[in-house]
């Protein structure tokens, strides 16, 4: 059997699994899981990746909504592993959050003490074609969701300094029908790569830097400088294969004739923790970051949404799926630690959900696991 690629697993499920029993549901996501850590071990993926870092060597992160369809790896043709995910309902975050500012502050350290510098993508999501196929946190509107973004961007500013000089955060647009990216700038700018590629086509980011032959390449440097002309140098190297990536990708998306755009709401698991990034799948999971202090307001949303599935007849009522899981470094007490605190967030979620539905609660099919994060290997806990 050939080895999964990026591309297929983050295919859309088939059409027939939101219909499944929920046991059967329920094995396929942990397959999907196995699949995907699969691909990122293999040796391939693991030389492309030390391949990229050596050729650009910015670290990036971003700042994402829990919908599958933001799909930063995928839209940018980058390899596995190279984005550092932080997902969360809505997109919703705030630096003030003492978890999510210490992650953030450890995240920053660990790279500029190697002598790298970070690129933070701050995102936001909506669709140009139907305003319903936007981001439902903000309640589709794009306006709420940029103004939110921007408001992290200045808390990044106060964080990690104003001058941007070592870590640069950039609000940037996705528009979900054709995945294309859309960088702001300080004053206004902004760069839509959907117009820029519109008759576009470009090689393959992952195995070709920015090359200054490419007219393309030139062109977009171009509108980059002046899009985000504090850009370093540097970060603007770093930064340009994930715009030809996604130049790449938008053809690419054009192609798909029939392409189906998601809006219906289906999902049947909520996930609480950090390590889902092989749920890249629209309308499938509802997935909440443990940074907020008010953990019970979002579980509280997702259980109204898996509530409202079930009577609408999206979603088979015989059950859906928590899903609690933290990420580890080392074995020994790092991982006793993320079982700990993966057990802690399965109970307190069952105490919320129990609490605000009562007749969700026996439908609840709860698992608890750890993620190996330098393997992502998922390993579900046993039961207590």
């Amino acid at each position: 059997m050939p080895a999964p690629t990026p591309a297929t697993l983050s295919a859309p499920p088939p059409q027939s699994i939101h219909q499944s029993p929920i046991l059967q549901r329920i094995d396929w996501l942990f397959d999907l899981a196995q699949r995907h850590g699969e691909a990122f071990r293999g040796p391939e993926a693991w030389l492309e990746r030390q391949r990229y870092r050596a050729q650009h060597p910015s670290a990036i992160a971003a700042l994402m909504c829990m919908d599958g369809r933001v799909n930063l790896a995928l839209a940018t043709q980058l390899p596995a592993g190279i984005i550092t995910p932080f997902r969360n309902l809505g997109g919703m975050f705030n630096l003030g959050w003492p978890y999510l500012s210490q992650l953030l502050i450890d995240f920053v350290n660990n790279q500029t003490q190697s002598g790298r510098r970070v690129l933070l993508l701050i995102t936001y999501h909506w669709s140009r074609g139907e305003r319903k196929r936007g981001c439902a946190g903000f309640r589709y509107r794009r306006d709420d969701s940029m103004a939110h973004a921007w408001a992290i961007h200045a808390q990044v500013s106060e964080l990690f300094g104003a001058a941007h000089q070592s870590v640069y955060p950039i609000v940037c647009g996705f528009e979900t029908d054709e995945e294309a990216l859309l960088p702001h700038g300080p004053n206004g700018e902004l760069l839509d790569l959907a117009a820029f590629g519109a008759t576009a086509t470009q090689p393959d980011a992952r195995t070709q830097p920015p090359a200054s032959t490419e007219p393309d390449a030139l062109a977009l440097e171009a509108q980059l400088v002046r899009t985000l002309p504090g850009l370093p140098r540097p970060v603007r190297a770093d930064l340009l294969p994930l715009l030809l990536g996604n130049l790449a990708h938008v053809a690419g998306v054009r192609q798909q004739h029939g392409r189906a755009l998601a809006i219906e709401h289906r999902e049947w698991v909520i996930c609480l923790g950090r390590g889902f990034d092989f749920l890249h799948t629209p309308n499938l999971a509802l997935m909440i970051g443990p940074y907020s202090p008010d953990l019970a307001q979002p579980i509280r949303t997702a259980a109204d949404i898996i509530h409202s599935n079930m009577r609408a007849g999206r979603i088979p009522p015989d059950g859906f799926l928590l899903l609690t899981s933290m990420p580890y470094e080392n074995q020994g007490v790092e991982r006793a630690g993320a079982e700990l605190r993966a057990r802690f967030l399965a109970h307190f979620a069952t105490q919320v959900i129990t609490e605000a539905h009562p007749d969700l609660a026996p439908l609840m099919h709860r698992r608890c696991a750890v993620l190996d994060w330098p393997a992502r290997r998922l390993d579900v806990l046993p039961p207590l």
